[in-house]
């Protein structure tokens, strides 16, 4: 591996691409070459040797002067900017900004004693104007009049501060966290749904005085089996996976002959038999199941009212959602991975695409309209939550990026960085680094479409809910790209521009009144935390991680307010788990440690005796109770109720007393992850029936509301 030179150095600059980085021991780590020639092929530019590194940089220079607007410009309001504008030398130019809420604003020109600069012959100068600095947040456009044309660049005027919704009213929030598909009730399919999703709101809101349930993604997943299990590694994040939709549930299923609602009855049995059987989610065997089931309810047809409601919801969505049926349809033709199907239709904008969706226009409909059913069922677990008094609702979940064959790889294949993968570099708990296998958004083609992808994801993600959780929100400021190939431990982190992301999610929220929490774990650049707090974005503070300066538990006066506070999270056991060692004995049984298991779990054990140390000293576990872990449990969740965090998380498993853990880092098969069906203290499964009335929730809600027991009714 060699050094970059001095050209390849500036055309990693100007591309965001780190060229060094300080390692988790402290240690200064230059970049290969190697991997930053890789990176830009990535990004269609040839930095193979140092003549071309020259010739890519004049390049951009010169499309820089060709191009009259920049494409996408993003600033925060209330602090205004200038705007660079290229026309032929000598050439007169008018600029104006119209408004997004209609109405036009004037600009300013400013001094500017740049040369002239020759660029394909023609001599191009360089105007700059002031667009203002009290110009109001949206999507607005920028309209340039020079010879006789018109150019156009999109303008984002960013909120400065989102903070909290209105409707917590100052107060502090807590809430349940979740994963959907393990929360089975007595009329779902053996996934939990989006009618489960409501009866928990009802549960959580009514009984246990909660302002909001936190979901895993309900990102779509592969049409045909087999399914990815895990729901972060999704085939879209701005469509949502039809296997939470509840068939019983659709206002049409009550017109279905008694024949066909007998023949669904028959094929829930055999869906919920299978998990049964197995102690498992079982999704694809629930799939295929209530995929026909489906069809039977969209074949009876919609009432005129509802059609008119279907066919807005079509152009709401406009070519995005056509395309993401048309994929579904194709793939149950041809199978999952795309790179895979005929030539001819792996292009969405081919012919045959085209002939192909006229053909099987039925089918392509049904996949949208299971969208708008998706939708629809979101909206009424949102109402449910509103009903009940919750202050947020429904917090749903953003994952990170999507699978290699992906619907959006299919859809916007140039979005994408061909060869690359997102990962981790290495760790303390990861020594070779990591590789998750999903391609990386560019940077450079998301502003040259002014983020239109980015935000029709948000948006559809904030759509009917009360918040949303933003995974590796880091993602959003850099992420690790490795090269296909190399490895995760020859990767380096490429940039984003974090104000146009950042701000994006920014609006988008403020226009939805919803809660933005970014999950901002592991290793972070000191100045992120304080950027998301000023931009009023809360952070993720698990009470495992906590620690001060002497690897003492963090006092409760030092937590952050702008964060999510919690004890466990879906990547660890829960408490009762976590405080038998559960997590330290699975992963020896699955050959993850690199230190003896006696080793670990002393490790483990000290871990846990300061905490208890602490909680103990605090008052809020009683010494006889040192050894209890459901009282050491109660006494964790205490503890965060004392820290200034004005967003609180207890997670389900542990007001179930559930020990089995969700996912085990580091494993696909080797563990069931993401396919563990939420159980009891004893490990077997409890529906959600079963959850209200149980003891133990009641207990828990006590202590995260502050009372000493819970009443039966907040009306009470």
């Amino acid at each position: 591996m060699t050094e970059p030179h001095s050209s390849l150095t500036a055309l990693a600059d100007r591309f965001g691409i780190a060229r060094d980085f300080w390692d988790w021991k402290g240690r200064h780590v230059i970049i290969p070459a190697e991997t930053i020639i890789a990176v830009l092929a990535a990004l269609d530019v040839d930095a193979s040797t140092p003549e071309r590194c020259d010739a890519a940089l004049a390049a951009l220079d010169d499309e820089e002067w060709l191009r009259v607007l920049p494409t996408c410009t993003v600033v925060e309001e209330g602090t205004g900017t200038q705007v660079d504008v290229h026309v032929r030398a000598g050439a007169d130019v008018l600029l104006e900004v119209e408004l997004e809420q209609g109405g036009r604003r004037r600009t300013w020109q400013v001094d500017n004693f740049k040369p002239d600069r020759v660029v394909a012959g023609e001599a191009r100068g360089e105007a700059t104007f002031w667009l203002g600095d009290d110009l109001p947040t949206g999507y607005h456009r920028l309209v340039a009049r020079t010879d006789g044309s018109e150019e156009y660049g999109t303008l984002i005027v960013t909120p400065r501060f989102v903070g909290f919704p209105a409707k917590m009213a100052g107060k502090r929030a807590w809430g349940y966290g979740t994963q959907l598909y393990s929360v089975s009730s007595e009329g779902s399919w053996g996934v939990g749904d989006l009618t489960d999703l409501a009866d928990l709101v009802t549960w959580s809101g009514a009984r246990q005085f909660a302002d909001y349930v936190l979901i895993n993604p309900l990102h779509a997943a592969q049409v045909v089996p087999p399914l990815e299990p895990s729901p972060y590694l999704p085939v879209s994040r701005r469509f949502v996976n039809p296997i939470y939709i509840r068939p019983e549930s659709i206002p049409e299923y009550i017109t279905l002959k008694g024949a066909v609602r007998r023949r669904i009855r028959d094929l829930r049995d055999d869906a919920r038999a299978a998990g049964e059987e197995s102690g498992r989610v079982e999704r694809n065997s629930v799939w295929p199941r209530k995929l026909q089931a489906l069809r039977a309810v969209f074949d009876a047809g919609l009432r005129p009212a509802r059609a008119l409601a279907f066919e807005d919801f079509r152009s709401r969505e406009g070519r995005g959602l056509e395309l993401f049926a048309l994929w579904s349809v194709l793939s149950t033709e041809f199978g999952g991975r795309w790179e895979e199907w005929p030539a001819e239709y792996r292009d969405p904008a081919s012919t045959e695409v085209a002939e192909f969706g006229a053909r099987r226009h039925d089918d392509v409909r049904f996949f949208e309209w299971l969208q708008w059913i998706a939708q629809e069922q979101i909206s009424a677990a949102q109402a449910t939550a509103e009903e009940v008094g919750m202050s947020i609702g429904i917090v749903s979940d953003l994952a990170v990026g999507v699978h290699m064959d992906s619907a959006e790889t299919w859809m916007m294949p140039d979005v994408f960085a061909q060869g690359m993968h997102v990962g981790a570099p290495p760790d303390n708990y990861n020594q070779s680094g990591q590789d998750w296998g999903q391609p990386p958004w560019r940077p450079d083609r998301l502003e040259a479409l002014s983020y239109e992808p980015f935000r029709a994801m948000v948006r559809a993600s904030l759509r009917r809910v009360g918040g949303v959780r933003i995974d590796h929100i880091l993602g959003l400021f850099r992420l690790w790209w490795v090269p296909q190939g190399l490895g995760p431990q020859l990767g380096t982190y490429v940039r984003y521009n974090h104000e146009a992301m950042v701000g994006i999610l920014a609006l988008e929220a403020q226009r939805a009144q919803a809660l933005v929490v970014g999950e901002d774990l592991g290793t972070v650049e000191p100045w992120v935390r304080d950027y998301l707090a000023r931009r009023g974005l809360l952070g993720t503070s698990v009470l495992w991680f906590e620690y001060g300066s002497e690897g003492e538990p963090l006092d409760t006066r030092h937590w952050r307010e702008y964060c999510m506070a919690s004890v466990t999270t879906h990547d660890l056991p829960p408490t009762i788990g976590y405080l038998a060692g559960d997590h330290v004995r699975l992963r020896h049984e699955l050959g993850l440690l690199t230190e003896p298991l006696e080793a670990e779990l002393e490790h483990a054990k000290r871990e846990q005796a300061a905490w208890i140390g602490k909680l103990l000293d605090e008052g809020l576990l009683a010494p006889e109770h040192d050894d209890d872990p459901v009282e050491i449990m109660l006494a964790l969740h205490r503890y965060i109720t004392r820290t200034p965090s004005q967003v609180l998380l207890a997670n389900l498993v542990d007001a179930v007393g559930e020990r089995r853990m969700q996912n085990q880092p580091g494993t696909i098969d080797e563990y069931p992850n993401w396919r563990v069906p939420l159980g009891g203290p004893s490990g077997a499964p409890i529906t959600l029936e079963e959850i209200f009335d149980a003891e133990l929730p009641q207990r828990l809600a006590a202590v995260m509301n502050g009372l000493e027991r819970q009443p039966g009714s907040r009306w009470a």
